[in-house]
Parts: C-alpha cells; structure tokens; sequence
C-alpha cells in the first residue's frame, strides 16, 4: 500500500489547459473514484499518475518520491483499462503472467503469483481457456488478475465495467469491492457512473472542467454538496431545483417560487437580501406527507420500480419535479398532486452557483 499527492497538477496540449491545478491527497489503502461528465480531464489525470501522459507542471509523489519522470514501468503502478486488452492467442494462464514473463521473473514464482490472482478473483477452473471461450465479466476479471499478479503499490482503473452489461457491472461492482477489501489496496477508479462512485468509493474526488470540484465520502457530498454541480451531479434520480428569489415579511426571510405559483419556503439564513436570485434544490426523497411547504403539480408520467415509485410532475408548463413515493401504485397521469416537503431538507445555492449556508 502506498501513499500518492498531487500538487497543483497542470496539463496541457499547446495552449489548451486541460487539467488546471490539481491538489490532492490519497492516503495508503484508500479507494478513491475520479468522477465527473465525459470530457472533465479524470481519465486524463489518471493517465498523468500512471506516466502515460507528461506532467506540464506540478508535483505527483508516491511514497514521498517525486516521480514526473520517472518510467511507467517504475513506479510501481497497475493499470486496468477499458478494453481488456487480452492476447487472444494466449490462455488465461499466460496472459496473467505475460508481464511477469517479460520482466525476467523465475517460472516457478510467475505460476505461484498466477495461482494467488486466480484463487482470489475466483478464476481457478478457467486458467487454462482462451479469451474468446470466456463471457465479458471473466475476461475482466483476466485483466484484473493481470495487474494483481504484479504486486503493485496502487492499482488504476479506467472505466473498467463500461462494455459490461447491467446485471454484469452490478456484480463486478461486488467484486472490486470485495477485492479491495481482501488486498487492503490503494485504489484509483475513474467513471463517468456517480453510482458506481457511491457504491464503491472511500473517497470521490468530483471534476468538471479540468477543475476538482469538491473532494470527500459518498454520503459527505451526497449531503453536503459544496456547489449546485455536485448536488446534481451525485445523487440518482438528480436532486430537483427550483428557481427562487429571496423576500421578507412578517419578520421572515423565504424564497418565493415564481415557477410554483409563488410558493414561499422559508430560509434559515440571515446573509441574504431581497431581490436575490437563488436556486432551491430538492432530492426526490426529501417530498412527505408531513411537509410544511407544498408544490401543486400535474403528474406527467410514473416510474414504477416495485417498493417505490418515482412521479415526473410539472406545474403549468415549468421543470419536471421528480418525487419518490412509496404510494405510487395509487397514482396514475395526469393526477393533481400536493408535493411537500421540509424546508429544513432544502439546499440553497446563489446565482453563481454556490451552496448558501
């Protein structure tokens, strides 16, 4: 297990800056997730750790070691990619120990780490099949024990379950999970699923842009979003936002909702005036019964998924609102619907975007 740090990490192709200052710290037997839309410079900074891409500027250290230039093969790092990448000619067997082969390593020391890998990742009976007899999630599992078999100080994963379907992505999740678990590994996962992020990560590390957005637990920035890309980017369904302005009477500070019949909310914050705009966001999960605030709405369409069901509703011709119910098997479209909820439950972000507290 090894410690990784990056300081203020830049990268840039001509006069394109595509990675723009990145710090950050990941502590020995972490398993941190890179997350954020295509295009956002996490696979990219991935690559920048592995040494598959220069570093423009900035630091990257590995165990205190600077190691910008330092050969990939060096750094004591395994990287799984996307495609599997498996020699079709090859068993399973001698595509986990090519590498091992390459680097010189005695056969019977290549056959005991080869052995380790398959009673770990459960691939005993296939050693010695081709790629082309195995189904999707075996063959990633082949690409994963190749990296195990290396003994690396931190492994990288780069989409890894993306041309795997559903139900596979579902197990293989469990997997990487549990083998993280067994290894004690320093893990570095990028995805462009915020539920694979959830579901497997210590630590998320959100970017957009090229810019980390906000760093920490799934359910730290599940709750406390730093910023309204975050609160919409984590979280499935995507938490709901209404836009507001702030107003006062009777001693109250409240946002009014032009899009909701004026509906007013009340703010607990004292560092706003009137006249702000500002945005309320909403996770479908937080709309009750008991609620003292109420959206009148006009259900468009239902999402039944057997204990829950998710209602897309308007009102008049504004944004959909999405609620989580658990009486949904009573509703059907077009219904009117009073949907409260708890302003105490509401997020409340400025115009430029960040969480007012």
């Amino acid at each position: 297990m090894s410690e990784l740090q990056l300081s203020n990490v830049r990268k840039s192709y001509g006069g394109l800056e595509v990675i723009k200052g990145v710090d950050l710290d990941i502590k020995s037997g972490e398993f941190v997730v890179f997350v954020g839309p295509s295009g956002c410079g996490k696979s990219t900074l991935l690559r920048m750790i592995a040494g598959l891409e220069e570093i423009t500027s900035g630091d990257l250290t590995i165990d205190d070691m600077l190691m910008n230039d330092v050969d990939p093969s060096k750094r004591g790092i395994a990287m799984v990619f996307q495609s599997y990448a498996l020699y079709p000619h090859m068993t399973v067997r001698e595509n986990m120990g090519f590498a091992l082969r390459f680097a010189g390593v005695p056969k019977v020391e290549i056959e005991k780490r080869v052995m380790e890998a398959a009673n770990i990742l459960e691939l005993g009976p296939l050693l010695d099949r081709k790629p082309k007899q195995l189904s999707g999630g075996q063959r990633q599992r082949v690409a994963i024990g190749r990296a195990i078999v290396r003994h690396p100080k931190i492994f990288l994963f780069d989409e890894p379950l993306s041309n795997l379907d559903a139900e596979l992505r579902v197990h293989m999740r469990i997997e990487i999970a549990r083998l993280h678990k067994q290894l004690a590994a320093t893990i570095i996962y990028v995805t462009h699923d915020q539920v694979e992020a959830m579901t497997l990560a210590d630590k998320i590390v959100v970017m957009r842009a090229g810019v980390v957005e906000q760093v920490g637990s799934p359910l730290d920035l599940y709750d406390d979003p730093a910023n309204l890309f975050v609160a919409g980017f984590i979280g499935s369904p995507k938490m709901n936002f209404l836009k507001g302005v702030i107003e006062t009477g009777d001693g109250e500070v409240y946002a009014r909702l032009p899009d909701y019949a004026d509906t007013k909310v009340p703010v607990a914050l004292t560092h706003v005036a009137p006249g702000m705009p500002i945005t309320v966001g909403i996770r479908p999960e937080h709309f009750k019964e008991q609620g003292s605030a109420s959206l009148d709405l006009t259900i468009d369409m239902l999402e039944h998924l057997g204990g829950e069901t998710f209602a897309y509703a308007r009102h008049g011709n504004g944004e959909l609102v999405v609620i989580e119910t658990k009486n949904g098997r009573g509703l059907k479209s077009g219904d009117g619907i009073a949907a409260r909820f708890d302003p105490a439950c509401a997020l409340l972000f400025d115009e430029s975007g960040k969480r007012l507290r």
